[in-house]
């Protein structure tokens, strides 16, 4: 099963200058529930940004690069070799990878962020028509979480 996992604000904004325009420690944890025991796939720009490989997953990297190599994560260089990978695989970023594999998704676990940032990286925009939404659950805005937002969870229409 081929997932994918994201947090997006409005007009599909992910990212500023390599990194999230925002901080938001509801959605990290969300994460974290999610993809842990899980299979996560990601491009090079994304896991670099990282620092190291996120603990209790298996970190799988995408790339064109036949050279690139690192000890903490499994690399790949087809966007085919993705639906050999064993159980729940996360598509995790960045914004080539999720335009590349989105055919392959089944489900989309999105947080939304009901604000306007600036920024240079983007979502693709997808249609819901296309998808059920089967879970929306509101997050809580607090001192930490300063952002409303909104997770969901949208399985592909057969």
């Amino acid at each position: 099963m081929v997932s994918l996992i994201v947090a997006h604000a409005r007009q599909f904004v992910i990212g500023y200058n390599g990194d999230m325009p925002w901080h938001l420690p509801n959605d990290l944890k969300h994460v974290k529930t999610l993809t842990t025991g899980q299979t996560i796939v990601m491009g090079r720009k994304t896991f670099d940004t990282l620092k190291k490989a996120l603990p209790n997953r298996k970190n799988v990297v995408l790339t064109s690069n036949t050279s690139y190599e690192k000890p903490d994560a499994t690399v790949i260089h087809n966007i085919e070799d993705i639906k050999s990978l064993e159980g729940e695989v996360f598509i995790f970023g960045g914004a080539t990878i999720y335009e590349q594999t989105m055919h392959l998704v089944d489900t989309m676990y999105i947080t939304y962020i009901d604000e306007h940032f600036g920024g240079d990286t983007f979502f693709p925009e997808y249609d819901l028509s296309d998808w059920d939404i089967v879970e929306k659950v509101s997050g809580q805005v607090d001192d930490k979480n300063k952002y409303p937002h909104t997770f969901y969870k949208l399985v592909r229409r057969s």
